[in-house]
């Protein structure tokens, strides 16, 4: 498939986005060796709505999902994978209650340990 890399998506039409995820679907299909009719049924879909979709008319996003399940395609989904980030004033909350140092586990302090002497009032 060619390159599409530098296309600018946002200035695209509607029709143009249509048409253009209408030739992806075309052209996976055809990679496979798939007929339509094969493709629109193992997506049990009309072979009608699946040419629609091909000739980037308007379909249901049920159905463009359907059809990139059956063509091995849903990695494109990736695209829509929203990514917890962290702000920069968290990531100094976080770091600075970092420990820095490592306490024995072993040895517990005892502020009322017996010392030998008494406290005398």
């Amino acid at each position: 498939m060619n390159d599409m890399s530098d296309i600018n998506w946002a200035s695209m039409t509607d029709g143009a986005l249509l048409q253009s995820v209408g030739n992806f679907v075309r052209y996976h299909r055809l990679e496979q060796n798939i007929t339509q009719t094969q493709l629109a049924k193992s997506a049990h879909i009309s072979r009608s709505t699946l040419s629609l979709l091909e000739k980037g008319e308007k379909t249901t996003l049920s159905t463009l999902i359907q059809v990139l399940r059956v063509l091995d395609q849903l990695n494109i989904m990736n695209v829509f994978r929203v990514k917890d980030e962290i702000s920069p004033m968290e990531y100094l909350k976080l770091k600075k209650n970092k420990r820095l140092r490592a306490r024995n586990a072993n040895k517990e302090i005892n502020h009322e340990e017996d010392l030998g002497w008494k406290y005398m009032m």
